[in-house]
């Protein structure tokens, strides 16, 4: 056994000498942030990205400007309680809808993790789109990489200043206008818009256009891949839903090593090197700043672009690509074909996140189908629980709420069964507009006689029809009549 002393330390925490007496030390609790660089890459990946940036942009940007019939094609209307997405119009008594979204969005989410990794966080998450935009004016005004650490090093100059300022303009009107076009899905945004040039808006709309246009600028212009590695609880969770068989970005270690750089016509097995150059364009290009030879770290967030630069690196030096490529670590382990690691992939654990999936998908969208373009609430009169009026008759009072989810005027038909001799004391036929909510007062009565004291069960029957007769739906809403002892 080697002495102690020829042991290499294993400490984790390095040993720092005692202080003299009076002297103060400070010990730094926390890392010291460092500004990330990330370099302009182009490739397959890349594409793709901007692919992403420039559709969910568009949906985010445009959506809130069509029309649809006379109105917004997508507006939640909060004061009216009204959700409008094209030819729906929901209540917040369809709240299960939201809910089946939620469901929806959170096996989607599953499903694509443990298919391939943080697919939605390099390629559709926020944080990433703007980041990426924020990036790209950066580089209009800075240049690439190597120029806008050489200008953050210069002494303050007109130079310096003017494409700092410029900068912080272009983000500052980008987060305004996101901002704007948020609340643009809550306030009909061709009255916002007039609001706005008449400097008639609102409190409510001036903060939220303020405050996500702090969030805007302040997540994507400065805190950026802070937001990803300690804001975002998905990043440390993600590791419960990765498996050896879930698609990852990896590096190459057994092609790859030795590293070591080498001129182009040298050939690498002669000087026992391996086919990474150990150009660190990988670290360079990575928006989180980490180092994807070092392994799997929870700060990647899947976006490519080490693949795509280690492949234009290779293709410089004559060397296959692939060195760094989205994989599976059973497929590095065992040296698996793209074949072989695809069935993998698709294993039952996909299998079953997928039907799952379609199930919830399938059945929501049946739902909405099959869906009454009304809903009717009855609650008691709480006022007059039961009294006997002229005729020696029994009577309940009802308040109906009426909610009309169809852009057309319905009217409705109104009966009630349960009871011997229950009927109507108040108008039938009720006329409700498009997408109207209204109260109605409804009294109903039975002879003195007709059922014994106690709370009996009845039936309200409503039949809608459109404005040309047809019938449009039906419903049938349970109550109780009370009956005085």
């Amino acid at each position: 056994m080697s002495a102690p002393e020829d042991r290499p330390s294993r400490s984790l925490i390095p040993i720092t000498p005692v202080p003299a007496e009076g002297d103060v030390e400070l010990v730094p609790l926390y890392q010291a942030h460092q500004k990330i660089y990330p370099r302009s890459v182009q490739g397959v990946f890349a594409q793709w990205r901007w692919l992403m940036v420039v559709i969910t942009q568009l949906v985010f940007y445009g959506l809130s400007w069509l029309e649809w019939g006379q109105r917004q094609a997508v507006l939640f209307d909060l004061g009216a309680r009204r959700f409008y997405i094209f030819g729906l119009v929901l209540y917040p008594q369809d709240f299960i809808y939201l809910t089946a979204l939620l469901v929806i969005s959170a096996l989607s989410l599953f499903l694509f993790t443990a298919v391939a990794g943080r697919l939605w966080c390099g390629f559709a998450c926020p944080q990433t789109v703007y980041t990426e935009i924020f990036l790209w004016i950066e580089r209009q005004f800075e240049g690439d990489r190597s120029a806008r650490m050489r200008l953050d090093a210069a002494p303050l100059s007109i130079n310096k200043a003017w494409r700092k300022t410029g900068k912080q303009l272009a983000w500052i009107v980008l987060s305004l206008w996101t901002g704007f076009s948020f609340v643009g899905y809550f306030t009909p945004i061709r009255e916002l818009t007039a609001s706005i040039l008449s400097l008639g808006f609102g409190p409510w709309e001036i903060f939220w256009i303020l405050f996500y246009s702090l969030a805007t600028y302040g997540n994507a212009g400065f805190m950026r891949e802070q937001v990803c590695k300690y804001m975002c609880p998905y990043a440390r969770f993600q590791s419960a839903m990765f498996d050896k068989d879930t698609l990852i970005v990896t590096y190459d270690e057994a092609r790859g090593e030795p590293r070591g750089a080498r001129s182009k016509k040298s050939d690498p097995k002669s000087l026992g090197l391996g086919a990474c150059v150990d150009c660190t364009l990988c670290v360079q290009v990575c928006p989180t700043g980490i180092d994807i030879r070092q392994g799997l770290q929870y700060e990647c967030i899947g976006c490519g672009a080490c693949v795509d630069v280690c492949d234009n690196v290779m293709d410089k030096v004559g060397y296959e690509r692939g060195l760094i490529k989205f994989s599976t670590q059973n497929a590095m382990e065992k040296g698996w074909s793209w074949a072989q690691t695809l069935r993998r992939i698709f294993r039952p654990r996909v299998w079953v996140y997928t039907a799952v999936l379609w199930a919830i998908i399938i059945g929501v969208g049946v739902s909405l189908w099959l869906r009454e373009p009304f809903k009717v609430d009855i609650v008691r009169d709480r006022a007059t629980m039961a009294r006997i009026v002229t005729g020696g008759k029994i009577e309940n009072v009802y308040r109906l709420q009426i909610m009309n989810a169809a852009e057309q005027t319905l009217s409705l038909q109104l009966q009630v069964d349960g009871l011997p001799g229950l009927s109507l004391a108040t108008e039938p036929l009720v006329e409700v507009g498009a997408t109207e909510s209204r109260w109605v007062s409804v009294r109903l009565q039975v002879p003195y006689d007709a059922a014994p004291a106690g709370s009996h069960p009845i039936h309200f029957r409503i039949e809608s029809h459109s404005p040309d007769g047809q019938s449009v739906g039906r419903l049938s809403e349970k109550t109780v009549f009370l009956v005085p002892r």
